[in-house]
């Protein structure tokens, strides 16, 4: 299957150190990889209405939900490009990964079918010289993979608060380098893990 990757742009400043970095790993990747870069604060999605137990949900098929929900399915390889927002993910990218419960949920749909063994990673810069502090956010995104039973690259880490800081992060830009070439292990919840130790 020729690999398609979508990029999801989660910051609320264009060309934000986030993006630089992944950027420098899209770079790396070869030429007859498809790449797609959607801008969530430019493609903003509405809040999240939770109609589960209140009525069907029905396919977007117009508007910024139609095109994210046509290019998440189309991506057989999910890139979330989110800045650590108070030591979590972005605002536009939550929003976003709210919207995959409705979607989940959407008759003929088969989302979760179509996203299981696809591939989810992430990119982040952050201001901590403390790379921990970014658990949460990977946290997150390795959870949501190994409930859609997605693999999970991992997530890129790179050093930035002023505009331009992550490509003076040396270790950050040797690991964009060969970061989409890893082998991306099946997505696994913690617990998991320790259910087999």
């Amino acid at each position: 299957m020729t690999r398609r990757f979508l990029f999801l742009l989660g910051s609320s400043r264009p060309d934000g150190n986030t993006e630089l970095l992944a950027r420098r790993a899209a770079e790396q990747l070869p030429s007859d990889v498809e790449q797609r870069w959607i801008d969530l604060a430019a493609h903003p999605l509405p809040e999240f209405e939770d109609l589960r137990h209140d009525s069907d949900h029905t396919r977007p098929t117009e508007g910024n939900a139609g095109l994210l929900l046509d290019a998440t399915l189309h991506a057989t390889d999910l890139v979330i490009a989110s800045p650590l927002y108070w030591y979590s993910l972005s605002t536009p990218v939550k929003r976003y990964l709210d919207h995959w419960s409705g979607w989940l949920r959407t008759p003929g749909l088969d989302f979760k079918e179509t996203l299981s063994g696809r591939t989810l990673w992430g990119v982040t810069a952050l201001a901590h010289e403390e790379q921990e502090v970014a658990d949460p956010l990977i946290g997150s995104l390795n959870n949501s993979a190994a409930y859609m039973g997605m693999r999970f690259g991992g997530v890129l880490l790179g050093n930035g608060s002023r505009p331009g800081d992550v490509l003076r992060d040396t270790d950050a830009l040797a690991g964009a380098k060969t970061f989409f070439a890893r082998e991306a292990p099946l997505a696994r919840f913690p617990y998991e893990d320790t259910a087999t130790r």
